[in-house]
């Protein structure tokens, strides 16, 4: 296998940024994608871009605070 290297910009292990990992991925320039070195994820820049989206969507709204459960929309706006 090639060197490991960092590649244009730094990118978080979806797999292990779920688990409140901050784990940076190494970039493979022979296959054209990133890797992890901890929990042996790897997928295309595209890949890891939308998975990355998928867990800020998942706790988008992790420091609000809900007090009134019967009027609950989640089309709200963030605070």
């Amino acid at each position: 296998m090639a060197q490991a290297g960092k590649g244009r910009l730094n990118y978080r292990c979806p797999s292990c940024f779920m688990r409140d990992l901050d784990i940076d991925m190494f970039y493979d320039r022979d296959k054209d994608e990133y890797y992890c070195i901890r929990c042996q994820y790897r997928g295309s820049e595209a890949d890891v871009l939308e998975k990355n989206q998928m867990a800020r969507f998942r706790y988008g709204a992790m420091y609000r605070r809900f007090t009134d459960f019967e009027d609950f929309s989640g089309e709200e706006e963030r605070a």
